[in-house]
């Protein structure tokens, strides 16, 4: 599996550490086991069940969102050098990971993605959370995965962080989704 994770999200291959990469794609694999999906019914889920008949599929939001993030540092780095510290690995592992607790907030039923009860329970911020820390993430990735949406309002986010709320924002609202 760790192959069809890699060619869904090539990104992933720009993560200088290898250890860090290989538990970006252990806590997609365990997403996908235990969400009870396959990695081919990734390209049919919605990214948003907040978008009526939402067409964007979460691995193109999940790379959208990273290279989005990514070109938002390159341009803060070019910059603000001096003033501004990027731990790229950590954007980049952050990005991919911001929604994969979304494969176990959704469930299929009778054909059609819905909230499956962990869903109901527990938004993706949470659930995403948990899987990175299980699979031994370093805080500093948990934290984007649990900021990155209005979970995190109101408190710290870190420059990666940062960067990855308003990159997924910017694609969310982009497409006419609304909070």
């Amino acid at each position: 599996m760790k192959a069809e994770i890699t060619k869904l999200f090539p990104e992933i291959e720009q993560i200088k550490d290898e250890k860090l990469r290989a538990k970006v794609v252990s806590t997609w694999e365990e997403a996908i086991e235990e969400g009870g999906w396959r990695t081919e019914d990734l390209e049919t889920i919605p990214f948003t069940l907040l978008i009526p008949e939402c067409k964007i599929n979460l691995i193109t939001h999940t790379r959208a969102v990273t290279r989005t993030a990514l070109q938002i540092a390159s341009v803060l780095s070019d910059f603000y050098k001096e003033k501004v510290e990027i731990n790229f690995d950590f954007l980049i592992a952050g990005a991919i990971l911001h929604d994969v607790g979304k494969i176990l907030e959704y469930a299929k039923e009778s054909g059609k993605v819905v909230k499956s009860k962990t869903g109901k329970l527990l938004r993706h911020p949470f659930s995403g959370s948990a899987l990175a820390y299980k699979h031994g993430l370093s805080e500093e990735v948990i934290h984007m995965i649990a900021t990155h949406a209005r979970e995190g309002d109101g408190g710290y986010r870190s420059i990666e962080a940062m960067i990855i709320h308003y990159a997924d924002f910017i694609n969310f609202e982009s497409l006419g989704g609304k909070m």
